[in-house]
């Protein structure tokens, strides 16, 4: 299968209506086609209903001097970003694509995928989004979506976002010697990155289950029993547990 058929397959995965993960032009997803370009959903188009016509190629090297830039226009970001298409014919990419840009370059990630989960966000508008991003509380959170997230405190969508992003992933990375599975962004939404389609959805769905779990915990006890340091540790070092992620291909 083509990467770009890989691609609208994990679209159409998150825009499933009865999943709640986004609805209408929300969210978006991307591929690294080779070490010159990745694919993007365009700007406007639907996750569950993606089409060919609806992604934008894009060159890397056009992309990634944004996150460099500075201060910049919202006039001339789309112009950027429309300087960065492959093809002049293609849609204009997402805005978002200059952080999908940015993750696609990170080591074994091949695919993302960002969404607005009804269950994550309703933690990452709440007091517990912190806690939520940093804390564990069962063995599967761990096995899909690593041993905490990454925690991106409310910033404008767009170039400003994508900064942001990059300055919270390369701090994770400096102190935890790996790339994120997750990424939460306050008052916003989830990023899932991964090197298979499969473990970008993986992500995703278990990252719902446990804001749901964590919901519910709070609800009843005001503040859900967490895992410990030490627990969480023995989870992601365990030799049965790293067997599971490559049978389910996360």
């Amino acid at each position: 299968m083509s990467t770009l058929s890989e691609l609208l397959n994990l679209s159409h995965g998150l825009g499933r209506e009865e999943r709640k993960l986004a609805i209408l032009g929300e969210g978006n997803t991307s591929a690294r086609i080779s070490d010159q370009t990745f694919v993007v959903k365009a700007s406007g188009s639907n996750l569950a209903t993606l089409s060919e016509s609806g992604v934008s190629e894009c060159a890397f090297e056009k992309i990634l001097p944004l996150l460099a830039a500075g201060e910049m226009s919202d006039l001339a970001v789309d112009e950027a970003l429309f300087d960065a298409r492959v093809s002049s014919s293609a849609k204009k990419p997402s805005v978002e694509a200059i952080f999908h840009g940015y993750l696609l370059t990170l080591p074994g990630v091949n695919f993302v995928g960002h969404t607005h989960p009804i269950a994550v966000n309703g933690l990452l508008c709440s007091k517990h989004a912190h806690a939520f991003a940093k804390r564990r509380l069962f063995p599967d959170e761990i096995v899909c979506c690593g041993v905490e997230s990454v925690f991106v405190p409310y910033t404008d969508p767009g170039l400003k976002l994508s900064q942001a992003i990059k300055l919270a992933v390369e701090e994770f990375i400096a102190r935890l010697s790996r790339p994120p599975r997750v990424i939460l962004l306050e008052n916003h939404g989830l990023i899932a990155l991964g090197a298979t389609p499969e473990a970008v959805l993986a992500a995703t769905l278990m990252a719902v289950k446990a804001g749901e779990i964590f919901a519910i915990a709070a609800a009843i006890s005001g503040e859900p029993q967490y895992l410990t340091p030490d627990q969480v540790t023995r989870i992601a070092g365990r030799p049965d547990e790293h067997y599971r992620q490559q049978a389910l291909g996360i």
